[in-house]
């Protein structure tokens, strides 16, 4: 019984924390920043939304930054004209998978469907069929360290803890006034997955009103995930 239980618990580990580990902290088989010290990336998580997306989208479009968003597929189908209006203002669509689970409680199988469906959907969309991935919440599971298959999964370098309200849109100016060449910032676009709040992306709007504006004044172009990592 003994063994057993201990076999269970190896196998766990191995399906969930190693990969974990080694992506998020190791940065093995993952991209959380571009070596490109002259440009940075923002990134956006869980949508879209149709309340935040479009001010987002309109906020981008006003200062002239191009930005990537990973898309949750099952939000992609029922709001495409917000799809159609990221590629067509020239942001990069990534993939968040289809539903916003937790790779760890779902099976390779479950993952790869997701993805599958996801890309399916911004293909239908778009006319371009995405090749970037960020797994909800970061969270790797082994098949998806193994194997990516034609998916560049990217992570991060720093983010905001933008989906709560507490603090405001100042906590996350703080959390962002440290910006580096290179990095993938991340951030949210939508408020509703599980321990997030709905009206968080207000203050994350709001603070990039200052934040983008302070990057551009210190020589950074904000550019897609694509165009940061070309070269890696």
């Amino acid at each position: 019984m003994e063994f057993m239980i201990s076999a269970i618990i190896f196998l766990i580990l191995l399906y969930t924390v190693i990969p974990y580990f080694l992506s998020r902290g190791l940065g093995v088989n993952v991209v959380k920043r571009g070596r490109d010290l002259s440009k940075i990336a923002f990134t956006f998580d869980d949508g879209p939304n149709p309340i935040y997306t479009p001010i987002l989208l309109d906020l981008l479009k006003k200062n002239e930054v191009k930005a990537t968003f990973f898309v949750v597929g099952t939000k992609a189908e029922k709001y495409p004209e917000l799809i159609q209006r990221m590629h067509n203002e020239g942001h990069l669509i990534g993939i968040h998978n289809y539903v916003h689970h937790s790779n760890w409680f779902m099976s390779p199988w479950k993952v790869r469907n997701g993805l599958k469906n996801t890309a399916k959907v911004i293909k239908s969309i778009t006319g371009v069929t995405p090749i970037y991935y960020r797994p909800p919440w970061g969270m790797l599971n082994l098949f998806d360290f193994m194997r990516r298959g034609k998916y560049k999964i990217i992570l991060w370098s720093i983010m905001a803890e933008d989906w709560r309200t507490s603090g405001g849109s100042e906590k996350i100016k703080q959390r962002l006034a440290n910006i580096k060449g290179g990095d993938v910032i991340l951030l949210h676009d939508c408020g509703d997955t599980l321990g997030a709040e709905s009206d968080a992306p207000r203050n994350t709007i709001n603070a990039l009103k200052d934040v983008l504006k302070t990057v551009q004044t210190k020589g950074f172009a904000c550019v897609r995930v694509d165009e940061l990592v070309e070269k890696l």
